[in-house]
This record gives structure tokens, sequence and C-alpha cells, in this order.
């Protein structure tokens, strides 16, 4: 199978963003994305286009070459999509899991390759009431692109746990800080990506794949970190978050750390790997423990780090690359999450403010995506 990758300048940007559909006043999650879909002049390519669920939508930007403008365009785009809701008494939920729903009250849409997912799996299939966040950083070399996936992979841990918003499954804290994790990776194709050496074995890898009926096109091989026909590599591994600063974090630790491992690539040092069991050991933990979660590295000198400290000793070293892409105020906000909590800290909290309320939790993150940025706690 022949994989197309696009032209691309290096470490441009694009976001792609899923929101679930809820009612304002119940908070359910309801089949109403054709609220949105129906008056917009594009709503299978456009910025605000339909999902997998009939009770998703998914907000995309342009090619941005900075983070601000990327988050610019991202919030004309959600704000158009509420103007259009909230008359209607509906708002959107920016989370890895809807915190007290039925997954199994959700429909596909008509879609053959949504149907193929929901009829395939079974039971799992009838789970996928989950929402991510992907970033694409643009490449401006196939045979870097590769090398890139791999080595950010490794940053897997970090994103999840920066991201993670999903320990609520059915209205019961699941203990873990990304249950969307945990569901999404049962799907085949899904999960980390394997070490490919070059180009040709990935095209040989994807025919193998189409030869035995797992996929019928390259877009099914649904890596956390992926190459795409777009001139990109694509970081799919994070939760859905609830506002932009936290799409601005992310993004701009993904740029960073991409364009780093191409200025390396172009120097001709290394990028470090792990070898993927302990790739998929860091994943799990990560989904687990979140930022509390102990993870394994490259160096023997320091075999284990805590995620919130390597986040923070990266965000100091990838400074100066910020600085340079224009992203430097927004690369700091992660430091801010490290110190304030992610999402699936901040809804425990309100959870144990209010007797493990998962209604109340649900309003909160509701709230967040209006405002833009977290509800820390006084002071942080």
């Amino acid at each position: 199978m022949r994989i197309r990758f696009g032209t691309s300048e290096q470490s441009t940007i694009g976001i792609e963003w899923e929101l679930a559909v809820v009612d304002q006043h119940t908070l359910e999650q309801v089949p109403a994305a054709d609220v949105i879909l129906s008056r917009v002049a594009d709503p299978v390519d456009g910025p605000i286009r339909g999902e997998y669920l009939t009770s998703m939508i998914e907000l995309v930007t342009g090619v941005h070459r900075t983070v601000p403008s990327a988050v610019a365009e991202m919030r004309r785009h959600l704000e158009q999509a509420l103007s259009l809701l909230e008359p209607r008494g509906l708002t959107l939920l920016g989370a890895g899991t809807h915190p007290f729903g039925d997954p199994t009250l959700q429909k596909p849409g008509d879609k053959a390759q949504y149907r193929r997912v929901t009829e395939r799996n079974g039971w799992w299939g009838k789970q996928m009431a989950i929402n991510g966040l992907h970033i694409h950083t643009g490449i401006d070399h196939r045979d870097k692109a590769l090398p890139i996936v791999y080595g950010l992979a490794r940053f897997a841990p970090y994103f999840i746990a920066l991201s993670a918003s999903s320990p609520f499954w059915i209205g019961e804290d699941t203990r873990f800080a990304s249950q969307r994790t945990m569901i999404f990776q049962q799907l085949p194709t899904n999960g980390l990506p394997y070490h490919m050496a070059d180009w040709a074995e990935l095209e040989r890898f994807a025919s193998q794949l189409e030869g035995v009926g797992l996929i019928q096109n390259p877009s099914e091989i649904r890596w956390d970190v992926r190459p795409s026909t777009w001139g990109t590599v694509e970081n799919r591994c994070m939760d859905s978050v609830p506002t932009l600063m936290e799409i601005g974090a992310l993004t701009a630790f993904n740029q960073c750390l991409v364009e780093r491992m191409s200025r390396a690539l172009a120097s001709g040092e290394p990028i470090h790997q792990l070898p993927f069991w302990f790739m998929r050991e860091n994943k799990w933990r990560a989904a687990r423990y979140g930022l509390s979660a102990d993870v394994i590295t490259h160096r023997k000198d320091e075999y284990l780090i805590h995620v919130s400290d390597g986040i923070l000793r990266w965000v100091e070293e990838l400074t100066p690359i910020a600085e340079q892409l224009g992203c430097a105020e927004n690369l700091a906000d992660v430091g801010r999450l490290v110190r304030g909590g992610p999402s699936y800290l901040r809804q425990r909290r309100v959870a144990a403010a209010h007797d493990g309320d998962t209604h109340a939790v649900t309003r909160a993150v509701v709230d967040e995506l209006r405002a833009g940025t977290p509800t820390f706690r006084e002071g942080q």
C-alpha cells in the first residue's frame, strides 16, 4: 500500500479538538451535532465538522506558523459553535469522557468507517463515547517523519498526564487519570507506533494489514503518534481538554519538541528512543497516575523520573526554541498546568467538594470551556 506524505513547512501546526454536545440544563450528552452541522458550509471537511458520534463535533484549524494564531482561530470556531448551540439550550463539553453519561446511549454517524468500528469491536465498539485532541506538526522532509514519530511517542506519558481529563466513567471514579486512554487502545491498530526503519517498511506494514482485512486505507492505522498524508506528524495520544489555554500549552510543547528533533536530525544528532515495552509501561503509568507517575527514561543515571519533574525540565530546556517560534507564553502555561493541576485533578477537587456529584463535575468542565482558562486553586 502506497502512503503519500505531503509537503509541509517545518514546524507549522494544525489542531483538531473533539467536543461532546450536551444539554445546558441536564448536562446529558445528546445527539444534536446536526444543530451545528446543518448550519455550516462544509460539515465534512470544514473547520466545524462531524465526528464519530452524532453527539460529537470536531473543531479544526488551518495551517499556522505560530501557536497564538492557531489558538485564535480555534477560539473563533468555538464561539461560532456556541452561538449556534446555546440559543437551543445546548453547549459543549471538552473532556476525554463524559463524567456521568452512559456511552452505550450514544450512536455513531452514518459513515461506513464508523459502522465498521462499531460492528467489528462488539462491546468495546459501544464504549467509544470518548474525545481526543490531535496536534499536527509540519515535517519538511519525509525522511524525518518516522524518526520523529517514534521520538515524539517517547513523550506520550507527558502529553497524557498534562491532558488527562477522563477520571470518571458512568459516574464512577475509575482511579485512572485518563480512562479514555484505556478505552481507545482496545481497538485494533490503535496504540503506540511500532518502530519502522524507513518509509518502505511502513508501506509493507500497511500492505500486510490491508491484506488480512485490518484496514482499507492508511488513516485506519490509528497510532498514538503517526505520520499523516498532510506531511505532518500527528500526536493523537491526548484527551480532549476543557480550555483554549490548555490547547495552547499542549500545542506549544508539541511544536517545540518536534522542532528540536528536526534540528537534531539535520545536525546528525541522535533522537533518543526507548524500547517499545518500556514506552507501553510509561503510557499505562501516565494514564493511571497522571502527573504522579514515575516513568522510565533512557538515562542510565536516572532510570526513573517523576512525570511532573520531567515536564518542568523539558519546559526549561525548550524555552529558547519557544521564544524563536513565538510560543514562549504558551509553553510557560505547561508549567502552570503542572502546578495548578490538569483537568483530571480539577475534576476530582470539584467531586470532593460536592460529595462525589459528577453532575457538578460536568458543570465545572462546561464552565471552564466557556471561560477559556482552567479554574485553579486560589494562588496557583
